[in-house]
């Protein structure tokens, strides 16, 4: 079903012109063009001060929120989350329209160098879930973790970029980005079947969020289509402390962009991430009915990044046959 969407003419946000110092208060996070960007945080009972701190990016369609379950688990043990709606989504203005990969790595530099000025001496870490990890990869690329973060955790990454999309797939978008870019677009019920959890409660309640993003425009997904292009780009220069989660049940990343985004990460002994792949995982790995286990993994992990996750994961045998996959002609 296809539905015409009531949005403005372009289909990308234009920042205002004006430039502000990063800061983030009690409203949320503001970033240098003064825009300020919804904010969720989820900090230590009684004000007792975190002994780390996680910046996450939440994924596409999505908002902060999607990180409520592991915000109040790690809350409940000593870390504090703060997550904000990336702009067109959430309850951000014009909700649907994408505001462009670079403002969104933009964002990430403002939002990390907030952070470290409320955290100046607390251990900060990244988190992205798809979307949000392509964020991350295109941000980090080249580059140094910012100012006072320690670690990125990657669940899910999203790189299907045009390399790895059939031929049609990227004509049809090709086609439809320059003649009706403004279309907003749903998949017919029934026609498709992709599953991103096996935590059927919690997708229905997504299904009725109003700020969850229910039909995608054309142009949104030439966005985020460009951005996985760069994210998958930067995997081979991808080097900083990091953790990079997948899982076995993942279906909206198909398995060759997955397999070879982890092929061309530079290895651990080389300054690559840890990698670690799920058997009961999905896409929505941060909220799976067995999501518990990842969030502890990840909680170990910000305590000692060089110490053997607890479930073991990142010495799953299987992770040698991906990178074997993704090297593959």
């Amino acid at each position: 079903m296809t539905s015409l969407s009531a949005c403005v003419p372009t289909g990308r946000i234009n920042a205002p012109l004006v430039a502000v110092t990063p800061v983030l208060t009690d409203r949320g996070f503001t970033a240098r063009d003064g825009v300020k960007l919804p904010t969720q945080s989820w900090l230590p009972a009684d004000g007792v001060p975190p002994r780390a701190v996680i910046l996450a990016l939440h994924g596409f369609n999505d908002y902060a929120n999607s990180y409520d379950a592991p915000g109040r688990w790690w809350a409940e043990n000593g870390v504090a989350t703060y997550a904000y709606d990336q702009r067109g989504f959430g309850r951000n203005p014009n909700p649907g329209v994408w505001a462009g990969g670079d403002i969104m790595v933009r964002d990430l530099w403002d939002t990390a160098a907030a952070l470290h000025a409320r955290y100046p001496d607390t251990p900060l870490f990244l988190t992205g879930e798809s979307m949000g990890g392509a964020v991350i990869l295109s941000a980090l690329a080249g580059h140094d973790l910012p100012t006072g973060f320690k670690g990125a955790i990657l669940t899910a990454p999203a790189v299907w970029s045009r390399g790895t999309m059939p031929f049609y797939q990227r004509w049809a978008l090709a086609v439809a980005s320059w003649t009706v870019p403004w279309l907003a677009v749903s998949p017919p019920r029934g026609l498709v079947h992709v599953q991103a959890s096996d935590n059927i409660p919690m997708m229905i309640a997504l299904g009725r969020d109003p700020l969850v993003v229910k039909e995608t425009r054309i142009d949104s997904l030439r966005g985020l289509t460009d951005l996985m292009d760069t994210a998958m780009a930067a995997t081979p220069s991808f080097r900083v402390t990091s953790l990079v989660m997948y899982g076995q049940h993942e279906q909206l990343i198909p398995r060759e962009p997955m397999t070879k985004a982890l092929a061309h990460l530079p290895d651990l002994s080389q300054g690559g991430p840890r990698i670690a792949f799920y058997p009961t995982a999905w896409h929505m790995m941060l909220r799976d009915i067995h999501a518990q286990t990842v969030w502890q993994d990840i909680l170990a992990w910000i305590t000692d990044t060089s110490a053997p996750l607890p479930s073991g994961m990142d010495l799953n045998p299987e992770i040698p046959k991906l990178l074997a996959e993704g090297r593959r002609p």
